[in-house]
């Protein structure tokens, strides 16, 4: 469809994991503190099954919209922690044991968040695309 910078495509994956019922998302700006990507975003999600359908569905609206695909997809066995890597931002999809646990923000506490205000406002051009599947 278009090509989209780091921040709004953060931005526009919080919109779509938040769409799909995602909780605590949060965006967090690493560009300044590390070279891995621009973008981190961070979901949690209630169930294993839940994880898997953010997960998907991400997957499913970055490439309708973008052309996009993750460069990388890793996850745990027991399919708790999702990560997707676009490059420029990697989505980490999380049920709330392993986010807890993991406290990827407090590792990352060098890095600006974006508010959730912002991301919604940044991504609104995008939500009619969202309620798909």
């Amino acid at each position: 469809m278009t090509d989209i910078d780091s921040k709004k495509l953060a931005c526009v994956i919080a919109g779509t994991l938040d769409d799909k019922l995602g909780k605590d998302i949060t965006i967090l700006n690493i560009s300044n503190v590390s070279s891995l990507a621009d973008y981190f975003v961070i979901v949690t999600g209630d169930s294993t099954p839940q994880v898997k359908a953010l997960m998907n569905n991400t997957k499913d609206r970055l490439k309708e919209l973008f052309g996009r695909t993750p460069l990388r997809v890793e996850n745990d066995a027991k399919n708790r922690w999702n990560l997707l890597d676009y490059g420029d931002v990697v989505v980490h999809i999380l049920h709330k044991e392993e986010r807890e646990t993991y406290a990827i923000e407090k590792f990352w506490n060098n890095a600006f968040s974006i508010s959730e205000t912002e991301w919604k406002e940044l991504s609104a051009e995008y939500t009619k695309y969202f309620q798909h599947g």
